[in-house]
């Protein structure tokens, strides 16, 4: 061919890109890689190992050795030896650490890519333009995180040691985002990487020793599935980061429920792609191509659900076809390329699988007319047009090359669709008009929001979902608390046991009138409830006189509670200075009626006149603390190094269900209720079950000050039954659950139906009148999702 003829025909040659290095690497590799533990590589103690394979052609690459419960223990001891010296390093020292290896990975940065490339399939440009310096990136961010921990996160001290299992799609990157916050903040470290991608793992391990990490601080185990169980199991692990398939995820909820283990969890999703008519639709265009066809559509976050308005429904699918048609899909060291391989055959099975099921629940089916390589796994870039909203393609994760299209009419109507999903990981919207940009951006249920954007990403900015996309952040200074955990409540003691009710004394046996209250019902939607069973108990004072009763709540009347919170949405929307009113005026009422609830404490606990009157001036103060929170919980603005700024904004999470302890029956009850509704969340509360008359004489405080119907509603009974509800209701967002060990675990197993957030104190006690422990930033942080929203500018 001619030079001529290249210039008029502008077709792309071949450009590959040199493995030698990266294959003289592997070479000295040929018996197989061990497992990295205490700052040496070591075999397997089974001596099991499996293969790892070229996804580009089907080709052994590697041994790697087999993780068991030796090798996992072995890690472990070793972690736990390292993490108390590598935590008494001065924050500084420990920022030279995290700078020497952003360092080498910039260094080694292309053998890095090459050996990437060709261990996941994805193409070197990839690797070499984003994966790896992005992971250099993260290094050198939280080596300042490091550096000013002392200052930033005085209150805080490390985890312990971590377990940390990364994904296939983006093994390195992973790698960086979690392992950098977990060295910089004083944690050491078990990695166990993919199984079909465990090689960057190995050479960062190796650059690690060679820039003189201690020994122990970082462990890698690989292995597959098995291992990766071995590690969340183990009794001796403080923390699981997990970044993984929904389902995986689900498991991992349900065996660390009740171990006390911190667990940080970035799952699957089904991101919307909102492409409104004042959209620039060539824009859009390109963005589909980063949102679906990037990494191979590999991309938790990949925009895969494409909602465009009717009016330019038809020509933004045109010029999106005309597109594809000019992707190239090839051998991933080829820089001309834009896509390489499927990671595996059994996923390449998959993805084919859904698209015929898809074609034959309506979809219409366009793939583009392209050369495909011969062998490996590879599949075209592939558009599925008219779906509908319920069709398989467009409720699950299809995890590869294929984008799924639907159309909408109005912007209200394109929120509908965008959150009709069980996900909520990212989001992406396409407008010329910010103002409609940004309200769609408010409204959608995503942990990140891209606003004529895709798929941008940055250390400083926390990346996370919500609904079944898991919970907890990595990035930035939201992602840094994941790793850290409260001075305050180190060395809390177990609960005492709740003193068996004492029994109801007989009357006396003349005929007075009973001095016995009317029973108290429950509090559901801002009205009075009698109990569905109908059904009361007494409640006696420590001398076993009866003071009161109240309704036995049930199954139902938690169904009828989070009715009316999740129907109560106006105190989300209500700005926060109507909320800090809201809170100031329940403050005022509840301090005119000081002595009554402080008499009611003293005849159910016994409580001397004076500890009673403590906790009402404590409940009095914590509403004022949080009413003045309620208008200075603010968002952030992050500067990533982009033209454009990030968002960060605390939401409400939604409809919360509170379990309160059974001591402190109203300074509990305030400790827990207050920063929920003070960040505009609605909750089902379940009091003090031995002591639940303060929050039945609360209701009436309520009734008048103004409290929206529904927003706090009130079930009292079986603390255990009724949680039990809460926990395993998909209507219910989060679940806070203080009490028993036994109510700990079981809220955090049953919550792994829709994978809410759930804040519990295994069976640990809280001093309630402990403001380091008991208020302010601890609990805010809980109370809210943090939402980044990208908005780039400039031309």
């Amino acid at each position: 061919m001619t030079v001529a003829k290249y210039f008029d025909e502008m077709s792309y040659g071949p450009a590959p890109e040199a493995d030698t290095e990266a294959r003289e690497w592997l070479a000295r590799h040929t018996s197989g890689f061990g497992h990295f533990i205490n700052g040496a590589f070591v075999a397997s103690a089974s001596a099991r190992s499996f293969d790892t394979f070229e996804p580009a052609t089907g080709k052994v690459l590697a041994k790697l050795a087999t993780g068991g419960a030796e090798d996992v223990d072995n890690a472990v001891a070793a972690a736990r030896k390292a993490q108390v010296s590598w935590a008494r390093l001065p924050g500084h020292a420990r920022a030279r650490h995290l700078y020497a290896l952003a360092r080498m990975i910039q260094r080694h940065a292309r053998l890095i890519a090459v050996v990437e490339a060709i261990d996941n399939g994805k193409p070197i440009r990839e690797t070499r333009d984003l994966d790896v310096p992005l992971a250099a990136r993260h290094f050198y961010h939280h080596a300042g995180w490091a550096q000013i921990q002392d200052t930033e996160f005085a209150d805080h001290v490390p985890v312990g040691v971590v377990g940390q299992i990364i994904p296939w799609n983006f093994p390195f990157l992973m790698l960086a985002w979690k392992v950098a916050p977990a060295l910089a903040l004083g944690n050491a470290v078990v990695l166990k990487p993919a199984e079909f991608t465990s090689l960057t793992a190995l050479l960062f391990a190796e650059l690690a020793s060679a820039a003189g990490l201690p020994p122990g601080v970082l462990n890698i185990v690989t292995g597959d599935g098995e291992t990766g169980a071995l590690l969340v199991g183990h009794e001796d692990i403080d923390k699981i980061a997990f970044t993984g398939s929904t389902e995986v995820g689900r498991v991992i909820r349900e065996r660390t429920a009740g171990s006390g283990k911190s667990l940080t969890l970035e799952l699957g999703g089904k991101s919307p792609f909102i492409v409104f008519d004042d959209a620039d639709i060539d824009g859009a265009v390109e963005g589909v191509v980063d949102a679906i066809w990037f990494n191979q559509g590999q991309v938790c976050c990949a925009g895969s659900r494409l909602l465009v308005h009717e009016g330019i429904a038809d020509i933004f699918h045109e010029r999106l076809k005309r597109r594809m048609q000019t992707l190239r899909v090839g051998q991933p060291l080829d820089k001309c390329i834009d896509m390489g391989a499927i990671i595996a055959p059994v996923q390449l099975t998959r993805i084919e699988a859904l698209v015929n099921k898809g074609v034959s629940e309506g979809a219409t089916l366009h793939q583009a007319k392209i050369d495909m390589p011969k062998g490996g796994s590879f599949y075209p870039p592939t558009l599925l047009s008219g779906v509908q909203p319920t069709s398989i393609v467009a409720t699950e994760e299809i995890f590869g090359p294929v984008a799924v299209s639907m159309t909408f009419r109005t912007p209200e109507e394109a929120i509908q669709l965008a959150n009709h999903t069980r996900y909520g990981l990212a989001a992406s919207l396409w407008s010329e008009t910010i103002g409609l940009a940004l309200n769609v951006a408010a409204k959608l249920a995503a942990g990140v929001v891209w606003v004529n954007a895709t798929n941008l990403f940055d250390a400083a900015v926390g990346f996370g979902g919500k609904r079944e996309s898991g919970f907890g952040r990595e990035g930035g200074r939201e992602g840094c608390y994941e790793y850290l955990k409260p001075k305050a409540w180190i060395g809390r003691k177990a609960r005492p046991a709740t003193p068996a009710p004492s029994p109801v004394k007989p009357a006396a046996g003349d005929f007075t009138l009973s001095t016995i209250d009317r029973t108290a019902k429950l509090f559901i939607g801002g009205k009075q409830a009698r109990p569905d069973g109908n059904y009361s108990r007494v409640i006696a004072s420590p001398k076993g006189k009866a003071i009161g009763e109240v309704g036995e709540g049930n199954r139902k009347d938690i169904r009828n509670a989070v009715v009316a919170a999740r129907a109560a949405t106006a105190w989300s929307n209500a700005t926060a200075h109507n909320r800090a009113q809201i809170l100031y005026y329940i403050a005022e009422n509840l301090s005119g009626r000081a002595d009554e609830f402080a008499a009611r404490i003293t005849a159910m606990t016994g409580a001397s006149a004076a500890s009673a009157k403590a906790e009402i001036d404590a409940a009095i103060s914590r509403l004022f603390t949080y009413a003045a929170w309620a208008d200075k919980y603010e968002g952030v603005v992050h500067q990533p190094p982009l033209r454009g700024v990030a968002l960060a904004m605390p939401e409400a999470i939604g409809v919360v269900g509170v379990i309160c302890p059974p001591e402190a029956p109203l300074l509990g009850l305030v400790s827990l209720v207050a920063p929920l509704i003070a960040t505009g969340n609605r909750v089902v509360v379940v009091p003090s079950e031995p002591y639940p008359l303060s929050a039945t004489d609360f209701y009436s405080i309520l009734e008048t000050s103004d409290l929206p119907a529904g927003v706090v509603n009130i079930v009292t009974g079986s603390a255990i039954e009724l949680a039990k509800t809460l926990a395993a209701h998909n209507d219910v967002d989060a679940v806070w659950a203080f009490g028993s060990t036994e109510l700990s675990a079981m809220v955090e197993k049953l919550s792994s139906g829709n994978l809410k957030r759930t804040f519990v104190d295994n069976g640990k006690a809280t001093d309630w009148m402990d403001r380091a422990a008991a208020e302010g930033a601890l609990y805010l942080r809980r109370a809210v999702d943090v939402k980044n929203i990208w908005i780039p500018y400039g031309e």
